[in-house]
């Protein structure tokens, strides 16, 4: 029997910010991968890894294996 498929809890839609507050062990993601969350926080996801030069899907992929260690 396969493990059930894990739910992204994060999007690429939400912004920097949003994320943060709802799944605070993010934080070093955003920061290993160059993301502007404090003047940039106000951007989705998607907008800040293109405006800062990182992979979303990369970006996304790492977000949410964070969250999902933390919880």
């Amino acid at each position: 029997m396969k493990d059930a498929p894990v739910t992204s809890a994060i999007s690429a839609e939400q912004t920097v910010n949003e994320v943060i507050r709802t799944h605070p062990a993010t934080i070093g993601v955003f920061n290993r991968f160059g993301i502007d969350s404090c003047c940039g926080g106000a951007t989705s996801i998607q907008q800040a890894a293109i405006r800062d030069g990182a992979d979303p899907e990369a970006l996304l992929n790492a977000l949410n294996q964070a969250a999902a260690d933390a919880s």
